[in-house]
């Protein structure tokens, strides 16, 4: 599992930050998350194939979280792009992204499929024989959603040497991988558990932003291995906060406590601030493991 950083900070684009987008690599999918300005500008910088990307998802209509994916779709058209890109997010989003491409007259040559969202509660939205995507209710000032990306578990790995040792046909491997007892050569009926491991343990990856302190997501991220949390101020100015619908480093690092996540990164910055090496000392008082999200950074789990 690998996430690139393509922008973390809030509100306007600067000419050395960038608002809120993020790549997650997981079980070979590549799944674009928000997609605030610059984003196909990052996307080539991190040197991201664009023809990857077939899963978009949108947390929220704030500019900053989704003002760059009208362009990327209009990249897309002019790089003649055939394959359907599906769209997740709240409802209106697709009245405004059709609006735009109407009014220009720049209508794909390629599947728009939106999936508009407009359940308060987690509801289950992507899911393959790989990977599961849930949506994590946020609190803000318009309807928001996280999205919770969940590994499944893979087949059982062969210990090959107990394999061979047992006289199983390489006919059975397939069978041995999905967890299944079988017959040697001799007809001796072969336990699974004697000549396989246990697959690795799938991961998982959420992400919110943006947010106030909002426990009831707890039980939805529950242990997850990585979660990205918005903290938008530090706690000099954490009176912003609740009127903002944002939250404070200490407050991302307290759900991440109460919910045992793995790994806390820090995100959604606010550009008053100077060194946001800051964010990371406040919320290491209150959960230990964090790392500070930063333009271009990739993190590998």
């Amino acid at each position: 599992m690998k996430l690139n950083i393509l922008g973390c900070y809030s509100a306007t684009p600067r000419t050395n930050t960038n608002p809120t987008s993020q790549v997650l690599d997981i079980n070979n999918h590549l799944f674009l998350i928000d997609c605030g300005e610059g984003t196909q500008v990052e996307l080539r910088r991190n040197k991201i194939k664009f023809s990857r990307i077939k899963h978009v998802f949108i947390s929220h209509l704030h500019g900053d979280h989704y003002f760059g994916l009208v362009g990327l779709i209009s990249t897309f058209r002019l790089l003649t792009r055939e394959t359907d890109l599906h769209i997740y997010g709240p409802k209106g989003l697709k009245e405004v992204i059709t609006l735009q491409l109407k009014l220009s007259d720049s209508w794909t040559n390629y599947k728009l499929i939106f999936h508009e969202l407009t359940s308060k509660e987690s509801q289950l939205i992507f899911e393959d024989d790989k990977v599961e995507v849930y949506t994590i209710p946020l609190d803000h000032r318009i309807y928001t959603n996280g999205f919770l990306f969940k590994e499944k578990a893979g087949d059982r790995k062969l210990d090959i040497n107990a394999v061979l040792n047992a006289d199983i046909s390489q006919a059975y491997y397939r069978k041995l991988k999905q967890g299944a007892d079988v017959i040697n050569e001799s007809g001796v009926v072969i336990k699974n558990e004697s000549v396989t491991k246990d697959p690795a343990k799938p991961k998982s990856y959420a992400f919110c932003s943006d947010t106030a302190y909002n426990e009831t997501i707890i039980p939805i991220i529950k242990d997850v291995d990585v979660l990205y949390h918005e903290s938008t101020f530090l706690e000099k100015n954490k009176n912003l906060c609740q009127p903002t619908k944002h939250s404070s480093a200490k407050q991302a690092a307290t759900i991440a406590s109460k919910a045992n996540v793995g790994q806390l990164i820090l995100g959604h910055y606010s550009t008053r601030y100077d060194d946001i090496n800051q964010f990371k000392d406040e919320a290491q008082t209150i959960f230990e493991n964090v790392e500070l999200a930063e333009d271009g950074k990739v993190f590998e789990f």
